[in-house]
Formats: C-alpha cells, sequence, structure tokens
C-alpha cells in the first residue's frame, strides 16, 4: 500500500495530479479542495494516498492532507460507494459540510453532489451517522459547519426555513450569522432578501 508520494508536481489537469518520484510519474486522481491547493508545476510536493487495486485497474487517489484522506475511507465505506463516486463527492463538499449533512440527517442536501441520487445520500446519512461521533466533531477530526450550539431563535428560524424548501444544511448556514438577539422574523426576512438579490 502507497501511504503517500512526497516529490515534484509535473502535471495537473481537472481531475489528477502527476507527481514525480525517483524518476516515475504516479498520476493521482483527485478532489477539487485538493488540486486547487497544489502549488505550480515543477515545484515540491507531497500527497496522502488512497490505492484502489482491482482485477483490471490499479488507481492512486490523491490527497492534501490527512483529513480529507480519513473522510474519503469513511465514505466509500458505506456499501455501493466506490472511490471515484467518493471523489465526486468530496470535490462536491468538504468533509465539514459533508459531515454536517449527515450528523444532522440532511440527504437532501447530499442528493446535490455530483451522482449521488436520492436513495444513495440516504444510505450515507443511514451507514455514517453513527460512524460520525459527537467526539469526532470536538476531537477535530471534522469541525462542524457554523456555531456548534445553535441558539432558540436560529432553531426555530431554521424550522421555518425547511419547511418552506431549504435543506436543513442551507438554512444553518444561513442563520448562523445572526446573534441570539435577533427576532427570528427578522432573521428570516434578512434570509429571504439576501436569495433574491
Amino acid at each position: 500500500m502507497i501511504y503517500s508520494l512526497r516529490g515534484t508536481l509535473i502535471y495537473t489537469d481537472a481531475n489528477s495530479a502527476v507527481v514525480e518520484c525517483a524518476g516515475v510519474g504516479y498520476k493521482c486522481t483527485a478532489t477539487h479542495k485538493t488540486l486547487a491547493q497544489l502549488p505550480k508545476c515543477g515545484n515540491e510536493v507531497m500527497l496522502y494516498t488512497y490505492m484502489a487495486v482491482r482485477e483490471d485497474s490499479v488507481d492512486l487517489y490523491g490527497f492534501y492532507d490527512s483529513q480529507e484522506l480519513d473522510f474519503f475511507k469513511l465514505v466509500i465505506s458505506v456499501n455501493g460507494i466506490g472511490p471515484k463516486l467518493g471523489i465526486s463527492i468530496l470535490s462536491d463538499f468538504t468533509p465539514e459540510q459533508l459531515a454536517f449533512f449527515i450528523t444532522t440527517g440532511d440527504a437532501k442536501s447530499i442528493s446535490k453532489a455530483n451522482g449521488v441520487g436520492a436513495k444513495t445520500a440516504q444510505r450515507i446519512v443511514l451507514e455514517l451517522k453513527d460512524k460520525i461521533s459527537k467526539e469526532d466533531l470536538s476531537s477535530g477530526f471534522i469541525e462542524p459547519v457554523g456555531n456548534a450550539e445553535i441558539h432558540k431563535n436560529a432553531s426555530e428560524a431554521i424550522e421555518a426555513l425547511v419547511s418552506i424548501g431549504f435543506t436543513q444544511g442551507e438554512a444553518a448556514k444561513a442563520v448562523s450569522r445572526f446573534s441570539e438577539e435577533t427576532p427570528v422574523e427578522q432573521i428570516i426576512k434578512e434570509v429571504l432578501k439576501s436569495i433574491s438579490k
């Protein structure tokens, strides 16, 4: 198993990066987040890797940090999700966003990822909800999106926004900037005004 690669970045495209180590170029499929953090070609880079071995192929997947690799392994542990779909999901959502959707049971937001249908999204929530514990959230494995403690007014505003079509994740993110003194009606009004611009 190749755990990591350190060498010269010699090529990138929309979905992958090639790292040359001791004269050998290793092509790694990577998430958009990882590709965005890479230096220019010709510079040294280090990627954490996951190697998928099949009868007809051996594929490497590269990650800029170990947190993203850990979450990738978690995602592909779900029945029916292979490495390619795992990369696709983590290209659309950061580990923090995905963890938030899973812990809040927000399958609707997950289903917006490329290649993920409603049933797959529900399976992700069902199979990973218990694996992403509060200990993981508090230990720094995954940082929660927005405020960890949602005050009463924000909670009521989230409920109201969900009832008119927002997902749990979208609503929580939208109200996180308001203080607990802000009235529920004002929070809802400001959120709706911001999306109509």
